[in-house]
C-alpha cells in the first residue's frame, strides 16, 4: 500500500518572502488534503484527516496572530472584514469538532467532511478577496516578508487541534493548558516581526 503524501507550504523550499503567497499556497495544500481524505479509506483516511486538522489549525492560528491584526488596523473597514472572517472560522471549527465525534469510516463522516470543505473553501475565497488582495496593495515587500516570517513562526508553535470559540488571542488565553502554547506562539510571532 503506497503512502499518500500531500505537500505543505514550505516543502518546495520557496523563500516565503510574501505572506499572501505563503497563505495562498496553504489554501492549495488544504484543498489537496480534503481530496486526499475523500479518496482514502481506513487508516490512510484517518492519517490524512489528522494532517488536514493540523494544517487547518496551523493556518488559522497564523491568520489569527498575524493577518487579522494587520487587517484590523491597516485596511479600510478592516474591523468588519476581520469579524466576518472570525465568524466563518468559528463555524468551520464547530463542524470540525462534530467531525471529531465520528470515526473516519462512519457513514456520517463524508457528508460532514463535505460540509466542512464547503465552509472552508468559502472562507478561503473571502480571505483572498477581502483580506489578502488588500494587504498586498496596502503594504510594502518588507512588511509582507516580515509577516511571512511571523506566519512561519506561528506554524511552528500552533496547536495540533482547533478549538471552537478561540478566534482571538484573548480567548486563547482562557483555555488553561493551551495558554502557554499560545504565549509561545505570540512570542515567536513578535520576535519574527521584530527581526523583519
Amino acid at each position: 500500500m503506497s503512502e499518500l503524501t500531500t505537500p505543505h507550504a514550505g516543502d518546495d523550499h520557496a523563500a516565503d518572502t510574501d505572506v499572501v503567497s505563503l497563505l495562498m499556497r496553504q489554501h492549495g495544500d488544504i484543498r489537496n488534503l480534503f481530496d486526499e481524505v475523500e479518496a482514502a479509506d481506513g487508516e490512510e483516511r484517518r492519517d490524512a484527516f489528522r494532517r488536514l486538522v493540523r494544517l487547518l489549525a496551523v493556518h488559522e492560528t497564523a491568520e489569527e496572530e498575524v493577518i487579522h491584526p494587520f487587517a484590523r488596523r491597516g485596511l479600510t473597514g478592516g474591523r468588519q472584514v476581520v469579524e466576518e472572517r472570525l465568524a466563518e472560522e468559528k463555524a468551520a471549527k464547530e463542524t470540525l469538532a462534530e467531525l471529531d465525534d465520528y470515526d473516519t469510516d462512519d457513514p456520517k463522516f463524508i457528508p460532514q467532511l463535505l460540509k466542512l470543505r464547503k465552509d472552508v473553501q468559502e472562507h478561503a475565497r473571502a480571505e483572498e478577496r477581502y483580506e489578502f488582495t488588500h494587504i498586498r496593495r496596502s503594504t510594502d515587500s518588507a512588511n509582507l516578508a516580515a509577516m511571512a516570517k511571523a506566519v512561519k513562526a506561528a506554524e511552528a508553535m500552533a496547536p495540533t487541534r482547533p478549538h471552537p470559540g478561540v478566534e482571538s488571542g484573548t480567548a486563547n488565553m482562557a483555555l488553561g493548558p493551551l495558554a502557554a502554547l499560545m504565549d509561545r506562539t505570540k512570542d515567536a510571532v513578535r520576535k519574527a516581526m521584530d527581526k523583519g
